[in-house]
Formats: structure tokens, C-alpha cells, sequence
């Protein structure tokens, strides 16, 4: 079969030919149809990313056919047996196990799923991790009820985006901050009430002494702009964030303790949140933004686009496979 492999860190992938995986009991072949990128691909490229085994093949997201029926896969690997954190043997599929990026993977039978019948290839293969990650952020961590304030910063990414569709299903009123325009007003027509620059001195205050603070707010950078998120915040609000790529600058406790602010971190989900949340999104025929879509021989093309920082939605892989 054809798939992209990492032989290096720090070098491109390789378009090769490799080995089929090999068949065995509890376990199922997948015949890819679509890959999807996520930051990790591009940080595992990099080296940025732990447990790293050179040669692998990356990738997490996919979906395709087994035994002639349509599914996704589930890239969770070793939750464990409480919902509250993931066990120490945890880890997401593309590495060190072989991921998605080739036209078929092996995985453990429980972790494929019936493709929701509204969403083609493309849009299945876009779904699991991303969509995971915010299911987890926005209900088992962050606790939404319907009517709440949303706010979700860097508006564009794959978990921002089903943090806004997500979010707006369940009948909340959601805003976004973006670094693009573009981007906002993209937000805007999916549904976010409103926009603001992250860029823009003083708008978490400005916000919240307007009347339009936030009960919820979904963040994935960090940054010098936390400090504004604390500031958005409503008394008793929410924070989570499932990610760091830009460290907390500064942090004022004080602004914690009077709001009576839960700051909380949130990474993948639970077997039992990917349940929920494919359910979801069947339930509420929910369909993935997708930016692009490349041919998997273009792989590096397309992490190149994703560390551009311009995406807006899922950036995907056509594995094309027969």
C-alpha cells in the first residue's frame, strides 16, 4: 500500500510504498477512503510531540470501509477505566502506533464506528479527534446548558469550529475572537453573534463592563491574551482550555478568586465522549468544516497549509484507496 512515512524529525514525509498491515483476531483492516490533519501531524513532524518512534506513519483521523461497511475510527487508545483523566498507558493513534496517513490502517475492532449516513468521506474523516476534543471541552468538562454565553477563541482550527457548531446545537448563544477578520465574519455565518480581534487592547474588559461577558470560554493557546479571557469572563464563569501552544504570560490570581473562576484543562475525550458526541452530531446532522483537500502524495503540501495558520476547518487527505 501507499503511505506518507516520517523516517526523521524535522524532515518531510515520505510518499512510499510500505507493507500491508497484517490481519489478526480483534483487530480490523480499514480501507481508507480520507485522512484529516490535525496540529499534532504537524507538531510530530517537528519533533514537538512526546513518544515519537521513528519510522511511522502519522495521522489520527480517517474513515473508510471494513468488511464492505462504512466507518470511523475512534483514535483513542488506553483511556482507561474512569472518565475522569485519561490512564498513564493513554495515547492517540499515529504514533508510536501507525496511523492514518496511507490507504489502510489497522485498529482494535472496538475502535471503529458506523459512518453517520449525512457526512461523505471527507466529512467523516474530519470528525473524531477534533471533534472529541471539543465535545469534552464544551459538556464533561465545561459543563454547557442551553442558553449560556460561549466564547471560543481562535476561531479557524478544527476544535474551535465544532465548539461553535457544537455549542450553538445545544442552544447556546456563541461569540469567537479570531487574529483574521476573515475569519470572524466566516464565524459570524455560521452562527457566532458577534467578533473580536484578539489583538485589540482591553476587549475582554470592555466586554464584560458591557453587559456581554461570558459564562463558558473554550481556549487553546494561552498567551498574552489570557489575561483578557479572565477579564471576559462572567462572575462564576468557566474557563477550559485543551491546549498551550503560547504559554500563560501573565495571570492574575486576584481576577480568579473574586470572579470565583473554574480554570480547567480538557485533552481528547473518554470512549464514552466519543459515543456522545457521535451521537451528537447524527442527532443534529452536524457537518464538519472542511478547508481543503489534498491527495495523500500532497501530504506535505497540506501540513505546510496547516502551519500557515490560515485554515479555516479541517484540512483533508484523499487516500483513494480501492
Amino acid at each position: 500500500m501507499k503511505a506518507l512515512v516520517l523516517k526523521q524529525i524535522n524532515e518531510p514525509l515520505t510518499f512510499q510504498e510500505v507493507q500491508d498491515p497484517q490481519e489478526k483476531e480483534g483487530y480490523a483492516l480499514v480501507h481508507l477512503k480520507a485522512a484529516a490533519l490535525n496540529h499534532r501531524d504537524a507538531f510530530i513532524r517537528k519533533g514537538l510531540y512526546p513518544g515519537i518512534e521513528c519510522p511511522v506513519i502519522p495521522g489520527s483521523d480517517g474513515a473508510g470501509t471494513c468488511a464492505g461497511k462504512a466507518y470511523l475510527i475512534n483514535p483513542n487508545i488506553n483511556w482507561g477505566k474512569t472518565e475522569k483523566v485519561q490512564s498513564p498507558q493513554y495515547h492517540i493513534l499515529g504514533t508510536p502506533t501507525q496511523g492514518t496517513f496511507a490507504e489502510k490502517v489497522l485498529v482494535k475492532s472496538d475502535r471503529i464506528f458506523p459512518k453517520p449516513d449525512h457526512l461523505s468521506w471527507e466529512e467523516a474523516a474530519a470528525l473524531p479527534l477534533a471533534g472529541l476534543t471539543a465535545w469534552r471541552a464544551l459538556f464533561s468538562r465545561g459543563g454547557l446548558a442551553p442558553g449560556e454565553r460561549v466564547l471560543i477563541s481562535g476561531i479557524g482550527g478544527g476544535v474551535a469550529l465544532f465548539s461553535l457548531q457544537f455549542a450553538l446545537a445545544a442552544g447556546a448563544t456563541v461569540s469567537v475572537t479570531s487574529g483574521h477578520e476573515s475569519k470572524i465574519d466566516k464565524a459570524l455565518a455560521l452562527g457566532a453573534i458577534d467578533g473580536r480581534l484578539y489583538t485589540e487592547k482591553g476587549w475582554g474588559k470592555k466586554c464584560f463592563k458591557a453587559g456581554q461577558g461570558f459564562d463558558l470560554i473554550i481556549d487553546s493557546a494561552g498567551g498574552n491574551g489570557f489575561a483578557e479571557l479572565i477579564e471576559a469572563a462572567n462572575p462564576g464563569g468557566r474557563l477550559v482550555m485543551y491546549g498551550g501552544t503560547r504559554g500563560i504570560a501573565q495571570l492574575n490570581p486576584q481576577r480568579l478568586f473574586w470572579k470565583q473562576l473554574t480554570l480547567m484543562g480538557s485533552t481528547m475525550g473518554s470512549d464514552e465522549d466519543f459515543k456522545r458526541m457521535i451521537a451528537f452530531v447524527a442527532k443534529h446532522q452536524i457537518k464538519p468544516i472542511i478547508d481543503s483537500v489534498f491527495s495523500l502524495e500532497k501530504g506535505n503540501e497540506a501540513l505546510d497549509r496547516m502551519d500557515e495558520g490560515l485554515q479555516f476547518g479541517k484540512i483533508i487527505l484523499q487516500t483513494n484507496a480501492s
